[in-house]
């Protein structure tokens, strides 16, 4: 089982469009789950999925709910989600209280928490998507923990850049377990020369950066519209080929 997150500091950056469809994607192939963490649930929206989750996050990170009792189909073969709730606006405070390890099921250690959760389905899925809430929090470092590899969407901007820059260096301080971190440009407009120039610049002078960049079209906004991946309401449309492009080089094998 292959752990992918998508996950960037900044909001607004294409995390939740880039889990969604790569999540269809990688469905075609394996079975795959996709754990929507942002207490705004927009994945449990735009797969149909009601948010409430008996219990909410408070059940599942003190263990009196397992975490696939939280699992729920979607309208797409292999696909599976755990949806979020508003409850997931007080992880960080949950995964905090664990630190103890009084009540049952939780780890002494907050910051394995999610790895934890996951790992009895290792045997279940072949690939499992975690889409973050922006921001650096006790969450966050969770996901570090977790995942194998970081997807992390970038617009191109100076300042985007910027938190790459901090952000990979954060990384390379983490001890133990280190993900792989692999970024990629997202919400491109080729009309715009800062937008030509950074994705150019980065693309070529530097390692872990996609040769893919996702493009500014209004078809991925329509996501929200159509409640489904564009990947599958526009299987054939520039959007749909470029997220298709960007699962090839992100892909095992």
């Amino acid at each position: 089982m292959t752990v992918y997150a998508t996950y960037n500091i900044k909001g607004g950056v294409g995390k939740t469009t880039a889990a969604v469809n790569l999540a269809h994607l990688s469905a075609d192939g394996g079975r795959t789950l996709l754990w929507d963490l942002d207490p705004q649930g927009a994945a449990s929206f735009l797969f149909r999925v009601k948010p409430k989750v008996k219990g909410g996050g408070k059940a599942l990170i003190r263990g009196t709910r397992a975490l696939d009792g939280a699992i729920k189909g979607t309208d797409f073969d292999n696909l599976d989600l755990v949806p979020a709730d508003f409850s997931y606006r007080t992880m960080d405070l949950l995964l905090n209280a664990g630190q103890s390890g009084n009540d049952t099921g939780r780890s002494a250690k907050p910051a394995l928490r999610i790895a934890e959760l996951l790992r009895p389905l290792a045997a279940d899925y072949d690939a499992v998507f975690l889409d973050c809430p922006p921001g650096i929090s006790l969450v966050s470092e969770n996901v570090l923990h977790a995942a194998d590899t970081l997807l992390v969407p970038l617009i191109p901007t100076t300042l985007s850049v910027r938190t790459l820059d901090q952000f990979t260096e954060f990384i390379a301080g983490m001890a133990g377990h280190r993900p792989a971190v692999l970024a990629f440009f997202s919400m491109v407009d080729r009309r715009k020369r800062l937008h030509q120039q950074a994705t150019r610049g980065l693309s070529a002078g530097r390692p872990g950066v996609a040769r893919t960049a996702i493009p500014s079209l209004s078809l991925i906004e329509q996501m929200s519209v159509h409640r489904a991946p564009v990947t599958a309401f526009a299987p054939r449309s520039k959007a749909a080929c470029a997220y298709r492009a960007l699962w090839s080089e992100i892909r095992p094998g």
